[in-house]
């Protein structure tokens, strides 16, 4: 097993297997590594460690050197001069009266191509606006789309919580997040009340699901019939952090929690026309609808 190191190439994103090339390296260290697009400046997120060929990607590029001094000013010149060439590419997008919005600009360490990130809610014909900017800048250029979630962690911002954004902060790759997980948590089902600034689910739903999940295991379904130490009732809601479920009991229509401990299952069918019941039918159904329009 080749002897390899993990390299960022952003302050937040994913890590990529270099071969340590001899080279005596640790996490933080910034280096000069072969990539398919040339040469890059990246920074070692994960130490040097063995890594099994079926972990790797073929061909195995590796480390060059640690960068110097030189190279991070280097990297400082090309990131300023992005910046400056930013304002150019939104110019040609008025002049052209693109339907795009710039994000960001980005130069290879060679210095011999230059990406610009946009954003766009529909395909976008560019060929004219390359062949502007490649005549006023001389470079190779390279236009990208990218999706709201990308956009978002690009551009950085405060979720509803208060806390800079976890895309921006720590969350390197962006999971599948569904509709379903904020029903086993038992939101409410309006898209609204749990989507980023970015208009998506935030990814936050995903951190306590599986505790969700499991506690739901140790409850009784919402709408059906239990024993309770104050007679014989019908489930009708459900706190999952507190493992309790709030029961209505059948002979005085009274509801009272009680631990999941304190409840037995009375029948194994459950009962249509309670308050819990409903409720449930009807977060099911705006679930279907919302999962149909993503």
């Amino acid at each position: 097993m080749p002897l390899c190191v993990g390299v960022a190439f952003k302050r937040v994103a994913k890590s990529y297997w270099f071969e340590a090339n001899g080279i005596e390296l640790k996490e933080g260290d910034q280096v000069i590594v072969e990539t398919s697009r040339g040469l890059a400046l990246g920074v070692v997120r994960i130490g040097p460690q063995d890594v099994p060929e079926d972990d790797l990607q073929a061909p195995l590029q590796r480390v060059l050197r640690r960068a110097e001094a030189a190279d991070l000013q280097r990297e400082r010149e090309l990131r300023q001069k992005a910046q400056a060439d930013l304002a150019l590419f939104k110019e040609g997008i008025q002049r052209h009266e693109l339907p795009m919005k710039a994000l960001y600009a980005e130069y290879t360490f060679d210095g011999e191509q230059l990406t610009f990130y946009f954003s766009s809610e529909t395909r976008v014909d560019f060929r004219d606006l390359v062949r502007d900017l490649v005549a006023r800048l001389k470079v190779r250029v390279m236009l990208y789309q990218v999706g709201a979630r990308d956009e978002t962690k690009m551009l950085g911002g405060i979720g509803p919580c208060g806390r800079t954004l976890c895309c921006a902060t720590f969350l390197t790759e962006f999971a599948s997040i569904s509709m379903k997980m904020a029903k086993d948590q038992s939101l409410f089902l309006n898209p609204v009340k749990f989507s980023g600034i970015c208009g998506k689910l935030m990814c936050c739903l995903r951190y306590e699901h599986e505790t969700y999940v499991e506690a739901r295991e140790h409850l009784p379904p919402i709408g059906q019939l239990v024993m309770s130490p104050r007679g014989q009732g019908k489930v009708v809601e459900l706190n999952l952090l507190k493992e309790t479920a709030i029961v209505q009991l059948l002979e005085s229509g009274a509801e009272m929690e009680f631990p999941a401990t304190e409840l037995r299952i009375e029948k194994t069918t459950r009962c249509s026309e309670c308050r819990g019941c409903q409720l449930e039918r009807m977060r099911e159904e705006l679930a279907e609808e919302n999962l149909s329009e993503e």
